[in-house]
């Protein structure tokens, strides 16, 4: 029974999101009522588990998430993400122009919610295209592939970070992992994928040629740019190998290896982020603090609805554990031949297919799976991949990536499912894959 009260819980929040268009967080919380109504709770007390959920989940999220606004909007309003993609693409030459394009997307991905990368990307690789003669295709989607793995598999984005704070998983290794993954996925699933597309011309609108592109004496060094964009990265990053490194086991200054650890987590390091970037491409290149400000302020509405949603789906994975539900499912899987981590990949792609919101998919398929992770000796980071790249799979026209991805570049209903569609399903099976493989030897 409690699994069929699942089953008909996500069916609701299909039905709410795609067939009424209800706004995402109040159908979270709406199932939250039914799930908890149909497993007996008494009401008070599914109040109080909407509440406990949606205040331990937005705790940790709203730092991260608040600074990473900050970060992207300060990386996109100074021109670094301009000088980083312009740098690339004219560094790596024409034949190689692919090859560029991915790594600008994945630079300028970090610290960009997926939807301000996409429309601060586009329309410079547009001029890039219509300047080399090259279809727009090949040299778009292996940017896209890039922006969408970040935006999948690694913090400080919203779906990977919430999904480890609900696992525990540690932040650093969930990123150096899902860094591990991401490089293949986007490999196989842009530069690779992309020469196999014929016969497709895509022809954006005029409208969209026309961006406000920076002078080159109005952006930061290339240098400077790319050190404030990864710095979170690079903090976490260096923590988190500090830390496997220097075990209790080795002698080291207590007070130091304290400090590294401190200056390595995710919050810290999003926070002293923030900060450089205020000063590097912001103060040092004669900005006043004010206009400074104002744009740090301005980047916080961005999230706002994202915080509900992330919240709407803490509350649900609270319900799921004070009803009983998770504990049930957990020991209906327990016997299970099947990995967790497929299971967990499974889950995520059937909620994506359903939902759309990678986001949506990814924290409800995380709220199903929780007692896997308690019943399993499997990696919480691994875990955190799985559903990550099961978020990822068979984009379609619920999805509001897919009309991004269609009306930008001008395309088809079936062109984009054959383009869009395939490279993120691409994405999504080479990750559970690369999770698979990291399984062997974590």
């Amino acid at each position: 029974m409690p699994l069929l009260i699942v089953i008909f819980g996500i069916l609701l929040l299909f039905i709410l999101i795609a067939r009424f268009k209800l706004d995402a967080f109040i159908s979270f919380i709406t199932v939250c009522i039914f799930v908890g109504l149909f497993q007996g709770m008494q009401l008070q007390s599914i109040v109080e588990s909407i509440q406990k959920g949606i205040g331990d989940t937005l705790g940790f999220l709203v730092l991260i998430l608040g600074f990473g606004a900050m970060l992207g909007k300060l990386v996109a309003d100074s021109g670094a993400a301009q000088r980083i993609t312009s740098k690339l693409i004219s560094g790596f030459g024409v034949k190689n122009i692919q090859w560029a394009v991915v790594v600008a997307g994945f630079i300028v991905g970090v610290p960009m919610f997926y939807s301000v990368g996409f429309v601060i990307l586009i329309p410079l690789v547009f001029t890039v295209a219509a300047s080399s003669g090259l279809p727009l295709i090949y040299v778009g989607l292996p940017m896209l592939a890039s922006l969408s793995v970040t935006h999948g598999f690694l913090p400080p984005h919203p779906a990977p970070t919430a999904i480890s704070s609900m696992f525990n998983a540690d932040i650093g290794k969930t990123l150096l992992y899902g860094i591990i993954i991401a490089i293949p996925a986007i490999i196989i699933a842009g530069p690779l994928f992309t020469r196999t597309i014929k016969n497709i011309n895509a022809t954006p609108l005029k409208e969209f040629y026309n961006p406000i592109i920076l002078k080159d004496e109005q952006m930061p060094g290339m240098g400077v740019s790319v050190f404030t964009a990864l710095l979170p990265v690079i903090l976490i990053i260096f923590s988190s190998i500090f830390n496997i490194i220097f075990t209790d086991e080795y002698y080291f200054n207590s007070f130091l290896k304290e400090i590294i650890l401190f200056i390595g987590n995710p919050v810290i390091a999003m926070l002293l982020s923030v900060l450089v970037a205020i000063y590097t491409l912001g103060l040092s290149r004669g900005k006043k603090m004010e206009e400074l400000m104002n744009s740090v302020s301005s980047s916080v509405s961005s999230i706002t609805m994202v915080l509900l949603i992330i919240s709407g789906a803490g509350a649900l994975k609270q319900i799921l554990i004070d009803s009983g539900v998770s504990n049930y499912i957990g020991a209906s899987l327990d016997g299970s031949q099947i990995s967790p981590l497929i299971l967990a990949w499974l889950i995520a792609t059937v909620i994506r297919v359903c939902v759309g919101s990678a986001t949506v998919a990814g924290l409800t398929a995380a709220g199903i799976v929780l007692p896997l992770v308690s019943n399993s000796d499997i990696s919480p980071e691994l875990m955190v991949l799985a559903i990550g790249s099961g978020s990822l799979m068979l984009s379609h026209v619920n999805d509001a990536g897919f009309w991004m991805f269609k009306e930008y570049f001008n395309l088809t209903v079936k062109e984009t499912l054959s383009t869009w569609t395939v490279m993120e399903t691409i994405v999504g099976i080479t990750g559970l894959v690369g999770v698979l493989i990291l399984n062997i030897f974590i």
